[in-house]
């Protein structure tokens, strides 16, 4: 197998042939990759719910309406039930990893009670559940032209509209996604 290089903190964008429901023109941001397998939170998908529905299941007082607003995302297959904020880095939260300069993922509490007072992350974005690999399982997928990783960019991760992200993640290295054949591809 060909050396294959680790791709945390960017973009893999599904295949217009990956027809797996899960990830059926999904673009997923790489938290965590490296030998032992991958972890990513899908960014385009909508838990067709409201961060102010996560706060009253979580008993939290809202006091930014703006918050409140905002979408929640189904961040993937594995552990739904369980939250995942992608945000801006800084803060001190209680369970950060941070992945890059910029961008770290918070599983604690006590970023939500931030973000519902107004006092969160300069930019989130909160998903139920994530994508997960095994040992080589994304490297393979890959080899089979299933995903394109494209940079992250943070316009995309934060700003662009959620319908959007699919095409404006390709389009960062000057590729159509809807022009894509199942052979086009890493070859």
């Amino acid at each position: 197998m060909k050396q294959f290089t680790y791709l945390n903190n960017q973009f893999i964008i599904a295949m217009p042939s990956l027809a797996d429901p899960n990830f059926f023109h999904t673009v997923t941001y790489l938290c965590q990759h490296n030998q032992e397998g991958a972890l990513g939170i899908v960014i385009n998908r909508s838990a067709e719910m409201k961060l102010g529905d996560i706060f009253m299941q979580m008993n939290i007082r809202a006091t930014s309406l703006h918050a409140a607003e905002a979408p929640v995302f189904a961040g993937g297959p594995v552990q739904q039930e369980r939250g995942f904020v992608l945000h801006t880095t800084g803060g001190g939260w209680d369970a950060s990893m941070v992945i890059s300069e910029s961008i770290s993922l918070t599983t604690s509490r006590d970023v939500i009670e931030a973000i519902a007072a107004g006092k969160g992350p300069e930019q989130y974005m909160v998903a139920l559940g994530y994508a997960g690999w095994g040992e080589g399982q994304l490297e393979q997928e890959i080899l089979a032209n299933a995903w394109l990783n494209t940079p992250y960019s943070q316009h995309v991760l934060f700003d662009e509209p959620i319908d959007m992200r699919w095409r404006a993640a390709a389009e960062q290295i000057g590729i159509d996604i809807n022009q894509l054949t199942t052979q086009a591809g890493h070859g």
